[in-house]
């Protein structure tokens, strides 16, 4: 029974792009209602995201809303004010992210720690500033209205974006393409290099690698998949709130990062279950829902460091320590 159960842990490490896959496939089933599987599929994807430059390259960005953000706002503007299609549209979010990310990962890169962190965050800021002031294209505090998407016209087939599970299932397709690309990524040769970064950047430096340089490519990526989750979300709201781009989201993020377990491929997801379950949990038995989940946050912060999945794996690897050596 032991050997059964040791062999599927290394199939699911082995094949966790597939694991994963199946997992999202019955996710709306195990939620209380279909949204709520919405939003954590999105934000999973923007932890996943946040989780590439903080988990696995060790760079703690305080500015990543700006990236779902603009996702949002450009994939928006693309529908309400080009008129392009709903595809088209995410594109635009996509590549509008990545650009902002060259812009400030260019600026940020520059400095390291709390400054890397500071730089991140206050330039963020300026992008909320921006897309603030801009009304005409933006609709300021009032946010980007009219971003609706009523069904979706494949051959042969109309599908009902407008129903909550054939919507879940539409974006299920573009997160499960961007957990394939992060999933390839890891695996490659760049992924060993910023894992390296991480570990010790000077050594990476000293191995001949260029670290600025792949600083600055991580943080590209990771803005692109940010963008795609903040294109998503708009589509999914057919609004962009102005909240997208606030620094309060890029809390959001470390915590769920945190909370599901950094540097794990899982993780963020888990982190984005627990915390948007909890958030609407909680909020049915008081309004200040965020001093519980922050009391929660910090209990896994002193005790459970590695997070949920994190330490659900850490478990794991002392189970079948003590399986080979012969304690159980």
């Amino acid at each position: 029974m032991s050997t059964f159960i040791n062999n599927a842990i290394e199939r699911i490490r082995q094949h966790r792009m597939a694991a994963s896959l199946l997992f999202l496939l019955v996710f709306p089933f195990l939620m209380p209602y279909e949204t709520l599987a919405i939003n954590i599929l999105i934000f999973g994807l923007y932890a996943v995201g946040f989780n590439l430059l903080f988990g696995y390259t060790g760079m703690l960005s305080f500015g990543h809303a700006a990236f779902l953000g603009v996702g949002g706002y450009l994939a928006g503007i693309a529908v309400v004010h080009a008129g392009l299609p709903w595809w088209a549209a995410i594109g635009v979010g996509v590549i509008a992210s990545c650009f902002a990310g060259l812009v400030i990962g260019y600026l940020a890169i520059r400095t390291r720690g709390i400054y890397f962190s500071m730089v991140t965050l206050a330039l963020a800021q300026i992008v909320y500033y921006g897309f603030y002031k801009a009304e005409r294209w933006t609709g300021g505090e009032n946010g980007l209205r009219g971003v609706r998407v009523e069904a979706i016209n494949l051959p042969g087939i109309t599908i009902d974006f407008l129903n909550p599970l054939n919507k879940y299932y539409v974006i299920l397709v573009f997160v499960a393409l961007a957990l394939w690309f992060v999933s390839r990524l890891l695996d490659s040769p760049f992924g060993a290099v910023i894992e390296a970064i991480r570990e010790n950047e000077k050594r990476a430096a000293a191995c001949g690698y260029d670290v600025a340089r792949s600083k600055l490519l991580v943080f590209v990526l990771s803005a692109g998949i940010c963008g795609l989750a903040g294109a998503l979300r708009a589509l999914h709201l057919s609004i962009v709130p102005i909240d997208s781009l606030h620094y309060l989201q890029s809390g959001q993020a470390v915590m769920m990062c945190i909370l599901g377990g950094m540097g794990t491929f899982l993780g963020p997801f888990i982190g984005a279950a627990v915390f948007l379950y909890l958030e609407d949990v909680v909020t049915n038995v008081t309004r200040y829902w965020m001093g519980v989940v922050g009391i929660i946050f910090m209990i896994f912060v002193l005790f459970f460091p590695k997070g949920v999945w994190g330490t659900a794996l850490d478990w794991v690897a002392r189970w079948q320590r003590k399986l080979k050596s012969g304690d159980l």
